[in-house]
Parts: C-alpha cells; sequence; structure tokens
C-alpha cells in the first residue's frame, strides 16, 4: 500500500450540490470510535490547539466538554460531531482534517487513552473548486 492509500478523500455527492467535507477518518480511526461509542455511549471530538500544535483532537462522551461559542462544527466522524477551535479553524480551514489513529496514549482526559492508540489529525489542501464551494456555502 502506498502511503496515501490509506486515507480516502471524501466529497459526498448529494442531488444537486457537492458538499465537500471538512472533517472525514480512516477507516482505522472509524473502527476505534465504533469501540469507544459501545463503551462510552454517543461521542464528540475537539481540536483546540493547545496539545501537540494542535494536532491532536480530543474525544470525550457528548456533553463531558462544553463547546465555546467561537468553537466550530466542522461535521461528523463516525456520528460523532467533531468541532475545532476558532482559532484552530482559521490554520486549518484551507484544508481537509483526517483523523486517524496512531500507536500510543491519547490526551490525559480523551477517551482512547487506555486504547494504546491515539487520535491523530492529517489533512489535506482543499483543491480551487473545493474552496469555491465552500465559500458558497458559507463554510469559510
Amino acid at each position: 500500500m502506498q502511503a496515501d492509500e490509506k486515507f480516502v478523500y471524501h466529497v459526498r455527492q448529494d442531488e444537486a450540490v457537492a458538499e465537500v467535507e471538512q472533517v472525514t477518518a480512516t477507516a482505522e480511526a472509524l473502527a476505534l470510535i465504533a469501540r469507544l461509542t459501545n463503551k462510552h455511549g454517543p461521542l464528540m471530538f475537539h481540536q483546540s490547539g493547545g496539545c501537540c500544535d494542535g494536532s491532536a483532537p480530543m474525544c470525550f462522551a457528548q456533553g463531558d466538554m462544553i463547546v465555546g461559542e467561537h468553537d466550530r462544527r466542522l461535521g461528523f466522524i463516525g456520528g460523532a460531531p467533531f468541532y475545532i477551535s476558532g482559532s484552530q479553524f482559521e490554520y486549518w480551514k484551507h484544508t481537509q482534517l483526517i483523523i486517524d489513529v496512531v500507536p500510543g496514549r491519547g490526551g490525559m482526559f480523551s477517551l482512547e487513552g487506555p486504547e494504546g492508540r491515539r487520535f491523530l489529525t492529517r489533512s489535506r489542501l482543499f483543491t480551487d473548486d473545493e474552496i469555491a464551494r465552500l465559500s458558497a456555502q458559507g463554510k469559510l
């Protein structure tokens, strides 16, 4: 497998409008999300930039983290809402966030910690066409 074969770049096709997903997840991340959901119930993610230069999203049981007025919901991964702080959004808004899983321990309060794996944000730049569609949808 080549390095980028692991990642699936998503653009959801609806009837009339192609929606660009601002956040997506690898199959490994989705499997871990499913395991954590079975253990903890509905989940949520938040990426703040306070850890690891903003590359480590935190996973919480839904409602265990209060979302601030400047936080933005980018979408859903594995059925869980994914939020990012306003300052991180400004930095990452021209990229699709790809949530992956790597060996190691997650953040102290992140639910994947005991699993021996941690979530990690990777990214790819949006194309000019995707940027235009995101702008037209009021997402940038």
